[in-house]
């Protein structure tokens, strides 16, 4: 049975880690809805985290891609709002730590769906996360060719793609080349069909770098050894295996 929310101060509880948190709710699922629910599993600290539309999904791709993340939760609590404002209370779609520690909270929603009244939802939501250090942003649509690339990377991110006996030979041949395509990486390793899956992990990883914003992301297309580290820059202080009860914000008293 799940715990019962919460309810604070955010002045009282700003210290949580919220990007270990279970969501104040779960997505709707039901017959007819127009909208698309599910789960995705989060390489970056490896829970299933929810969305509610394709553009929440593709934003939480890209968290998950990003290599300066280190923890995302789903709607991990609600805020309740000033009296003046639209309605009552706001869920932000998700809470993320940054690497340097760092809270980010964010919205994601297409510039086309913000109405008036959302926007000053949104900057309440701002001056509210800015009064404990908080950043927050308000994420829009993927350009359709960073988005395709990177749904197509996001599907070899699971570990089991990461053959070390590939990935040493990988990283050797590139640290000697400088540069290649992806097709003649993988096959000069091995087999390709075997090969590939380990080449786009790497670059999921970050240990690989290609253009996944200019064009389509083709066997064609050059890969190099990145500048990140050979491990994605995550902190193990960071990977806590908790999950705390779920909990509803309230504005900081005057």
């Amino acid at each position: 049975m799940p715990p019962s929310p919460v309810t604070s101060h955010l002045s009282d509880s700003w210290t949580i880690p919220f990007d270990h948190s279970l969501p104040i709710r779960r997505p709707a699922a039901h017959k007819g809805q127009h909208n698309l629910a599910g789960l995705w599993w989060c390489a970056t600290n490896q829970p299933h985290v929810g969305f509610e539309s394709w553009g929440e999904r593709d934003q939480l791709m890209r968290l998950d891609f990003d290599p300066d993340v280190v923890g995302v939760a789903s709607q991990p609590f609600r805020i309740t709002l000033l009296a003046a404002l639209p309605q009552a209370t706001h869920m932000p779609d998700y809470f993320v730590r940054q690497a340097e520690g760092t809270g980010v909270v964010i919205d994601a929603r297409t510039d086309a769906l913000v109405k008036p009244a959302d926007e000053d939802v949104f900057g309440a939501t701002a001056q509210l996360c800015a009064s404990v250090g908080w950043s927050y942003e308000r994420l829009g649509e993927l350009k359709s060719n960073s988005g395709a690339n990177l749904r197509w990377i996001a599907g070899y991110r699971h570990p089991r793609c990461d053959r070390e006996e590939f990935t040493s030979a990988i990283l050797e041949r590139l640290n000697a080349a400088g540069s290649e395509s992806i097709r003649e990486l993988a096959c000069a390793i091995g087999d390709p069909i075997c090969v590939l899956p380990t080449v786009f992990h790497l670059i999921w990883r970050h240990q690989i770098t290609t253009d996944l914003l200019g064009c389509p992301c083709t066997l064609r297309a050059l890969s190099t050894r990145s500048r990140h580290d050979e491990q994605r820059q995550h902190s193990n202080a960071h990977r806590r295996s908790c999950f705390l009860p779920r909990r509803d914000l309230q504005p900081l008293r005057n």
